[in-house]
């Protein structure tokens, strides 16, 4: 893991971090904040792509990973 982050971006590195709150939110069934950590991460992702300090290539990857997660995530209310 450490070696992954080792070569991104501190973009990149704040934007895997929301992935991996995320992640845990999903895993431990807390619905409400694993919807906040999603709409986090689309927001964060377009923000910093807009301040030019997330590359074309990186942006597209999570911006891919927020819509994959929003669809299926789409149902799971409380």
């Amino acid at each position: 893991m450490f070696l992954n982050n080792l070569f991104k971006s501190k973009a990149e590195r704040e934007l895997e971090a929301i992935l991996g709150e995320l992640k845990a939110n999903l895993e431990n069934n807390y619905k409400s904040t694993a919807h906040a950590a999603r709409e986090k991460l689309g927001e964060r992702c377009e923000a910093l792509y807009a301040e030019g300090r997330l590359r074309e290539e990186a942006y597209k990857k999570y911006k891919k990973l927020y819509e994959e997660y929003s669809l299926a995530m789409r149902d799971y209310h409380h």
